[in-house]
C-alpha cells in the first residue's frame, strides 16, 4: 500500500483521506469543502506535501506523455509523470533534462511547484525558466492554460507555489541537447572556504556542473574542507553499458544510525579516500546526478524519528563569514550530518514569485531529529535573514512565519492566485 509522508519522515502528519485522479477531465474531484492538496511521489523533505485533516490528491494516476518532439526537444506531458520516466524516453534521443534536483524520483509536476534546481543553476537558472505551458485545475473547476503570454500570473504563482494554486494536470517543457549520457567529472579538495570560492569562480566559467561536499564535523572554529565535483558532457563515441545498482533499506529503523560519532567518521574517510589534489574520471549521468537513488528508502537510515533537512541561500557578499558563523553553531552544538552540499546560484530572475533559487550561496544540509537541533535551526534561521537569505520551503518542517515572509518579498502577490481550497500542514504553520 502507497504511503503518504514527506522524505524526511517529519512531521508524523495524515490526511482524512487519498482521491487519486487518473484522467485530466476529472474536474470533479472538488465534491465536498475539504481543504485539498497534490501528492506526487512525496520527495519533499518536510510538510509542503502534507494536509493534516484535508484531502490529498494522489496524482501517480496522472503518468502518460503526450508527445515528445524529437527534433525540437519538446516533451508534452501529465503532471504524474517522473523525471525517471522522462529520462528513460529522451536521453537515447540525445536529450536530457535542462535542469534536475538530485532524485529523478519526483513528479514534473512537484519539479514545477518547487521550482526544483540543480548543479548548473549558475549557466542555466531553475526548472521553472523551461517550463513552456501548464494545464492548472482551480477547484472552482475552471481549466487554465498557463504560460509566459497567457494567464502569466497564475503562470508565475504556480511555478514555485508549492502546489496551492490548484492542480497541475500536464506540463510541457524544453528539453537540453547533450552529446553523451556521459559526464568528465573532476574531484578538486579544498582546506577553506576561501580555497572553495577560488575553484568555484574558475570552474563556473568552463564548467556545467558545479557542487561541493562539505565536511562541517570535523576540525575547530572555521575550519572547513571539502571535495569540489566540476563536470561536462562528453563527446559521443564513449560506449560503455552502465547498469545501475540498486540497494534498498526496507523499513525505518528504531534508531537513527545518523549520529556525530558515524558523520565524523564517514566524513573522515570519504575526504582521506582522494589522496591526489585532484583527481577525475568518466560517469554516467545516473551516477553523477542521483548517487542516493541507488538506495531504496534511504531516508531510513534516520531512524523513525525521521530527519530535517537544512536549506538556505545567502547573499555572496560576505558569505564566506556568514557561513562561517552558520557552520559555528553546528559545531557548538555537536550536530554532525554526512550529507552538505554547498554551490553557487546564477542570477536569474526567479520564474516564480515563490521561486527558492536566487543569486547567491546555498547550502543542503541533512540532520537527524534531536531535542538540540530546533534551537539551533532557530538560531541560524535569523542568521540567514539577517544577512539578507532565505530557507527553501520544499526541504522545511519547522520555519517560523516571519522567516518566510522575510525569505520572499513577493508573497502578498502571490496570495492572489492561491485557490482557496488549496492548503497544506507547510502553509498553515507559516501563514
Amino acid at each position: 500500500m502507497k504511503k503518504y509522508h514527506s522524505w524526511g519522515l517529519y512531521p508524523k502528519l495524515s490526511a482524512s483521506q487519498v482521491r487519486k485522479i487518473n484522467w485530466r477531465n476529472e474536474t470533479d474531484i472538488f465534491y465536498d469543502n475539504s481543504k485539498v492538496l497534490p501528492f506526487g511521489l512525496g520527495r519533499s523533505y518536510g510538510d509542503v506535501c502534507l494536509v493534516q485533516n484535508g484531502t490529498l490528491i494522489d496524482t501517480s494516476g496522472l503518468n502518460h506523455f503526450i508527445f515528445f518532439d524529437k527534433d525540437r526537444g519538446l516533451l508534452k506531458c501529465e503532471s504524474g509523470v517522473s523525471l525517471a520516466k522522462i529520462l528513460k524516453l529522451i536521453v537515447r534521443f540525445g536529450w536530457f533534462l535542462p535542469v534536475t534536483p538530485g532524485t529523478k524520483f519526483v513528479t514534473i509536476g512537484g519539479a514545477i511547484a518547487n521550482d526544483v534546481h540543480g548543479k548548473n543553476h549558475h549557466n542555466a537558472g531553475s526548472f521553472g525558466h523551461y517550463v513552456k505551458n501548464f494545464e492548472l485545475l482551480r477547484s472552482d473547476g475552471d481549466v487554465l492554460l498557463c504560460s509566459n503570454n497567457n494567464h502569466t500570473e497564475f503562470f508565475k504563482a504556480t511555478i514555485g507555489g508549492l502546489g496551492l494554486t490548484g492542480l497541475i494536470l500536464s506540463a510541457e517543457i524544453a528539453l537540453k541537447k547533450i552529446p553523451s549520457e556521459y559526464l568528465n567529472l573532476e574531484y578538486l579538495k579544498f582546506n577553506s572556504l576561501d580555497e572553495f570560492f577560488e575553484i568555484n569562480t574558475s570552474s563556473e566559467r568552463h564548467y556545467e556542473y558545479t557542487v561541493a561536499w562539505v565536511d562541517v564535523t570535523n576540525g575547530g572554529e572555521n575550519t572547513v574542507r571539502g571535495i569540489y565535483q566540476r563536470a561536462n558532457h562528453i563527446d559521443a563515441g564513449f560506449e560503455q553499458r552502465y547498469k545501475e545498482t540498486l540497494l534498498g533499506i526496507p523499513f525505518a529503523l528504531p534508531f537513527s544510525l545518523i549520529n556525530k560519532f558515524s558523520t565524523s567518521v564517514f566524513n573522515y574517510i570519504y575526504y582521506g579516500k582522494q589522496f591526489n589534489k585532484i583527481e577525475s574520471k568518466l560517469v554516467h549521468y545516473d551516477a553523477f546526478f542521483y548517487p542516493l537513488d541507488a538506495i531504496g528508502n534511504w531516508n531510513y537510515l534516520y531512524g523513525r524519528k525521521g530527519f530535517l533537512q537544512y536549506q538556505f541561500v545567502i547573499p555572496r557578499e560576505d558569505a564566506k563569514r556568514t557561513l562561517h558563523s552558520i557552520f559555528n553553531e553546528f559545531k557548538k552544538a555537536n550536530l554532525g550530518s554526512f550529507l552538505t552540499v554547498l554551490k553557487t546560484f546564477g542570477n536569474f530572475e526567479p520564474p516564480g514569485y515563490l521561486s527558492f533559487p536566487r543569486d547567491g550561496v546555498t547550502v543542503a544540509i541533512d540532520f537527524p531529529i534531536n531535542q538540540s537541533l530546533f534551537n539551533v535551526l532557530d538560531k541560524t534561521d535569523e542568521m540567514v535573514v539577517e544577512f539578507g537569505g532565505a530557507l527553501y520551503p520544499a526541504k522545511d518542517a519547522r520555519m517560523k512565519p516571519f522567516v518566510f515572509r522575510k525569505s520572499f518579498q513577493n508573497l502578498e502577490t502571490f496570495l492572489k492566485y492561491k485557490d482557496p481550497k488549496f492548503n497544506s500542514a507547510f502553509w498553515e504553520r507559516v501563514f
